[in-house]
């Protein structure tokens, strides 16, 4: 599910429930939590939660597709130009970027912001093989959302030439491989090497991949 707030934007059962199951993750790792613990800490009885998630697989896939959903959706409404700033800097000139700048500048922040999140970490350090499949066998939701984002973005920033031709949904594609990567890899790379220069590499490599 993308969005856990109703059509005026205030917070639902759903929304505490997932908050309370970020808490116990970050509190004991996914392993050591139960539907039952997240029941205790939101305040319900644990049929609330067992009526929306028979598993804590499940729940924690929602919990990922929001959460990693909340950075891709920041980080296309920085492409679309929708902010001031991007990857912490701002446009030179006449305030404009090119849309192809703008959508590169606005992936490496979100794979800087999602490698960082509290919630991947704490996956990371203690229960990472939750993420293996999601890498070797099959797409998460979490990984569709965001192609599906990305892809509507290279779709809708070509018009002033700066993105080279192409189905859009293969360029997602290839935006996402590369991304991956960067967010689950780089810290075995960091070896007289500082993570700034790294994502630069990823910005050149994005830049150049996506480039007429």
């Amino acid at each position: 599910m993308a969005s856990s707030r109703n059509k005026q934007g205030l917070r639902t059962e759903e929304d505490t429930l997932l908050d309370a199951a970020r808490a116990c993750v970050l509190a004991v790792g996914l392993r050591r939590t139960t539907l039952t613990d997240v029941a205790r800490r939101a305040g319900v009885s644990r049929m609330t939660i067992y009526r929306r998630w028979p598993d804590m697989t499940a729940l924690v896939g929602d919990l990922m597709t929001r959460e990693w959903g909340a950075l891709t959706r920041a980080a296309m409404a920085a492409a679309a130009g929708d902010e001031d700033a991007v990857d912490g800097r701002r446009p030179a000139g006449d305030g404009s970027w090119p849309a192809r700048r703008r959508f590169v500048a606005a992936i490496v922040a979100a794979t800087r912001a999602l490698r960082h999140h509290p919630v991947f970490r704490r996956i990371v350090e203690l229960d990472p093989e939750i993420l293996l499949p999601y890498l070797v066998d099959r797409r998460g939701r979490s990984q569709d959302q965001m192609l599906a984002m990305m892809a509507a973005a290279i779709a809708g920033g070509t018009a002033d030439g700066s993105k080279r031709a192409g189905a859009p949904d293969l360029l997602a594609r290839g935006v996402l491989l590369a991304t991956q990567g960067f967010v689950l890899s780089l810290p075995t790379m960091t070896d007289g090497f500082e993570e700034d220069d790294l994502d630069a590499q990823l910005r050149l490599l994005l830049d150049r991949y996506l480039a007429p």
